[in-house]
């Protein structure tokens, strides 16, 4: 992952954003409709966003917290990524799966610990995040890219 890299919310080649990617529905899953595409899509926004009362709501009416995008992005990825806290809080209390990799290999600890971010990194530790899941260690990550504030948090942790 480099600084210029694309990240869970970068456009691809063709301008897709992770909002503009279809949600992963699984083999043998009904096709949806565009307005439940949409809708489904939303979410992906309200993670990055950090709109963390509506991702609860949309949770709580049914939608998966492990909610997937085309690119294999989740909600918990996508707030860690965006450093938001709260919507991380609330994913991992909702259940979220802290070692989903996205289809880059990045885990919701990767991004964390990438942005540098020393209380998301400690919830997703303290969540039980794998260091060793993805495309490298948490731990190379922190070294790579010169976050070595998170490093003693991973230590902790090990």
């Amino acid at each position: 992952m480099s600084e210029h890299s694309t990240s869970p919310s970068s456009p691809d080649a063709e301008g897709q954003s992770p909002a503009g990617a279809s949600p992963q529905t699984g083999q043998g899953a009904p096709q949806l409709s565009e307005e439940e595409l949409a809708l489904l899509n939303q979410m992906f926004d309200l993670a990055r966003e950090g709109s963390t009362d509506q991702l609860r709501q949309a949770l709580e009416a049914g939608v998966p917290v492990n909610l997937t995008n085309g690119k294999g992005d989740t909600l918990l990825n996508l707030a860690a990524y965006h450093e938001h806290e709260d919507t991380v809080a609330m994913l991992l209390e909702a259940g979220a799966d802290t070692e989903r990799v996205s289809d880059m290999g990045f885990t919701a600890l990767i991004c964390a610990v990438f942005r540098g971010n020393e209380a998301i990194t400690r919830r997703l530790l303290e969540a039980g995040a794998g260091q060793d899941t993805g495309f490298q260690p948490a731990r190379a990550v922190a070294q790579e890219f010169g976050r070595e504030n998170v490093i003693p948090l991973l230590d902790e942790h090990a």
